[in-house]
């Protein structure tokens, strides 16, 4: 149990929790933040093409998104992670591929009300690339959208994280916070009443996604009362 040796106890092996909660709290960020930085990525850019471009090439960009926000995505990722195998690499691919979905859809939004205004269309017209529109005209317009998704997808890769290593899907040769949960479970944390060791990482996982969601609902909050630039 906890004592002065041990401030928040040791594990049924005999390894403290608070220097296990600390190295696991690097792997459950690193997770984190690589996949929301995949998931923003891709979800900007196809939000960028299927918001610019018009006929066809549009439509097939709008298809994709739509398709993947109607895919349930706690499943698809949980059949991911079992495809790909026990991995801390696997389980940010597995979030990634799912969590694009909200960007695509709110950087599209923001395209669409762009690729009408008058600067573009004077753009075009003295025959400027494509290319050179999205990434010097289009890519600013969107930052702040990307920048408020990417807090949110942190704390929303951190859930999934956790979620994944608490069902065992997660990589048993680094510690994370889900996995520290995980384990405490397995081997009779939650029987023995150990709550020491369960209930650290739980509080972490809850205030630090709960920060993170709070820093990206300001960003929000902040964009929606800006007015339009024209």
């Amino acid at each position: 149990p906890v004592s002065r040796d041990h401030l928040l106890g040791t594990n049924d092996m005999g390894v403290d929790v608070f220097s296990e909660l600390i190295h696991a709290g690097r792997v459950s960020l690193a997770v984190g933040i690589l996949a929301a930085v995949i998931s923003v990525s891709v979800g900007g850019v196809l939000g960028i093409l299927a918001g610019y471009f018009k006929g066809v090439t549009g439509e097939f960009f709008t298809t994709v998104i739509d398709i993947f926000l109607l895919i349930p995505i706690l499943p698809l990722m949980v059949i991911l992670a079992a495809y790909l195998g026990q991995g801390w690499w696997n389980i940010v691919l597995a979030i990634s591929f799912v969590g694009w979905c909200a960007t695509a859809r709110a950087v599209r939004a923001k395209v669409l009300q762009l690729r009408e205004a008058m600067f573009v269309e004077a753009l075009k017209g003295v025959g400027i690339r494509t290319r050179r529109i999205l990434l010097d005209h289009m890519l600013p317009h969107v930052m702040e959208i990307v920048a408020a998704k990417f807090v949110l997808a942190v704390a929303g890769a951190m859930l999934s994280e956790a979620a994944l290593s608490f069902i065992g899907l997660g990589d048993p040769t680094f510690s994370s916070w889900g996995m520290m949960v995980h384990y405490a479970f397995k081997r009779g944390g939650f029987s023995g009443g150990m709550w020491w060791w369960y209930l650290p990482p739980g509080v972490c996982i809850g205030f630090c996604t709960l920060g993170f969601i709070l820093i990206g609902m300001h960003f929000e909050s902040v964009r929606s009362q800006q007015v339009p630039s024209h």
